[in-house]
């Protein structure tokens, strides 16, 4: 089981053994803006490391939406983050599922997914796999519940994507957490990734706040039994920076029977 948290992007090998992560997940460029991601002078150091690397993109990125300079926009930043990726040796680049805007069809939406995939196939494909992220908001998103999820995936499935289920999404979207890996994979048939997030918001509130995961409105054994069944890597997107992530990646060792990488 490799377990870890999202971190700074300066030293993501410093920031895993300060938390004793074997897993660390990280920005490539502003996470607000659309500046391509420039060249790292430790890729090299990066892509020898035992330590597992992923990517986040953007959260400006939605190429779900029928406002093209938003789509055109982020189809090309997802591409040239998946370069990025690849180059450092990443394991997978999570990108959120988007939306359409209030009245716009939402079948658009998600045959705009699937042109995307068209899109970057014609430039040689993505290179690195790409982790398609579940949402909290939004009565428009493309994989905020799960009857959504199964009409982006009719249309991208036979593509070589991934999902990165978000557990505070999941609950603060309005889905139930037990249960819910079952229900995923159902639509999905896979599970590449964990967010193991608390949610400092109620059930089914939208709203995007986590929460260390002693903390916050899900009963902690909830997000364990949900990482027991993704049986996938862990990242926790938790505050309290070293400490508080250290903690959240101790408790999760504890419940899971996870070995350090000292161990």
């Amino acid at each position: 089981m490799r377990i870890g948290a999202h971190v700074d992007s300066t030293d993501p090998l410093a920031e895993a053994a300060a938390r004793s992560a074997d897993t660390v997940q990280f920005f490539l460029s502003d996470p607000q803006g659309w500046k391509a991601p420039k060249p790292r002078e430790d890729a090299e150091r990066l892509r020898a490391a035992e330590v597992d690397l992923y990517v986040h993109a953007p959260y400006v990125i939605n190429v779900a939406t029928l406002n093209n300079r938003i789509r055109i926009p982020s189809r090309k930043l997802l591409l040239g983050h998946a370069t990025a990726a690849a180059a450092i040796g990443a394991k997978g680049l999570i990108v959120h599922g988007g939306h359409v805007n209030a009245g716009d069809d939402l079948a658009v939406g998600f045959d705009n997914w699937r042109k995307t995939f068209a899109y970057a196939a014609d430039s040689g494909g993505f290179g690195v796999p790409v982790l398609i992220e579940n949402t909290a908001g939004g009565d428009n998103a493309c994989a905020r519940r799960l009857d959504a999820l199964a009409r982006l995936w009719d249309a991208i499935g036979d593509h070589e994507v991934g999902f990165c289920l978000d557990t505070c999404h999941a609950y603060a979207g309005g889905e139930e957490l037990l249960g819910l890996v079952d229900r995923v994979k159902a639509i999905t048939g896979r599970i590449d990734l964990v967010h193991a997030n608390n949610s400092k918001g109620a059930f089914n509130s939208g709203q995007d706040r986590h929460d260390n995961l002693g903390g916050g409105t899900i009963d902690p054994e909830l997000v364990v039994a949900v990482i027991r069944a993704a049986g996938a890597p862990v990242v926790v997107e938790t505050p309290g920076g070293v400490t508080g992530q250290a903690a959240d990646i101790d408790f999760l060792r504890q419940q899971l029977g996870a070995e350090s990488p000292a161990a």
